[in-house]
């Protein structure tokens, strides 16, 4: 997860030329959208914003939902490049306005669900309140637990149960209260539970002999007010390769609902 927001839109920017497949591949990420928002389910893989390789990042993507004479929807918030999951744009100046200021008033409700190793922590759930702080290593950014005294120190708490767990993992649910850059990859590991493929912060790249592909970290839920007031929430399922590895590790992955309280009007996804 990631605490900077978004970068904002400039009015001047141009318009990106997007090729039919990646017009696909951004619409087939749509969970449900209608006049003010979309939500989309972004994989493992794809930056938000300002990725370094040579390929577009979702912010960019964007421009396929672009209306006629018109912007491009916002980002409201990020993820990190291989963290999967839900998150959210604005179609609306107005729209991003209050979205902004809800998310900034802590109105959103952030669920994560992650693998990690080895074996479920103890405690099985609690909270995690531990400072973090950045720290700079070549180009590369870390976050560190730190002391709450310590000039640089942000404020960080999330909270954390055991959905399954084996000897060698465990299946988490993630609630972060605040949003710091790398926060719950960062607590899990300061607990000894790293999740598994994060090979920044100690995760296991091996777990029961079976290989992580990837930072096994999924955006499974967001709960938000809609720019018309309604309560809402967005669901994501978790992606194959996490379901997969959850199955052959012994892990039972809890059905997903159904995206609840789709604003009126809700257009249908194309």
């Amino acid at each position: 997860m990631s605490q900077r927001p978004p970068r904002k839109i400039k009015a001047h920017e141009t318009a990106i030329t997007l090729t039919p497949g990646e017009i696909a591949f951004v619409r087939a990420m749509v969970i449900c959208q209608d006049d003010d928002i979309i939500a989309l389910n972004k994989p493992s893989g794809l930056s938000s914003q300002g990725g370094r390789i040579n390929a577009h990042t979702l912010d960019e993507l964007t421009w396929a939902f672009a209306r006629k004479g018109g912007s491009r929807p916002r980002l409201i918030h990020r993820l990190d490049r291989d963290t999967s999951g839900v998150i959210l744009t604005a179609r609306t100046k107005p729209a991003a306005s209050f979205l902004g200021k809800a998310m900034i008033a802590k109105r959103f409700r952030k669920t994560y669900l992650a693998i990690v190793a080895p074996g479920a922590p103890s405690p099985k759930g609690g909270t995690i309140d531990s400072a973090l702080r950045r720290e700079s290593i070549g180009r590369e950014a870390y976050m560190r637990v730190t002391d709450p005294d310590h000039p640089d120190a942000e404020s960080a708490r999330t909270r954390y149960r055991t959905l399954a767990a084996t000897p060698d993992a465990a299946l988490m649910e993630l609630s972060p209260e605040t949003g710091r850059m790398h926060q719950l990859r960062v607590h899990m590991a300061s607990i000894g539970r790293p999740i598994v493929g994060d090979a920044r912060y100690g995760g296991a790249l091996m777990v029961g002999g079976h290989p992580v592909p990837r930072l096994m970290l999924h955006a499974a839920k967001l709960t938000f007010p809609h720019p018309d007031e309604v309560p809402m929430t967005v669901e994501a399922p978790l992606p194959d390769d996490m379901v997969a590895l959850a199955a052959a590790l012994g892990l039972a992955v809890p059905a997903t609902s159904d995206t609840s309280s789709t604003p009126r009007g809700a257009e249908e996804t194309d």
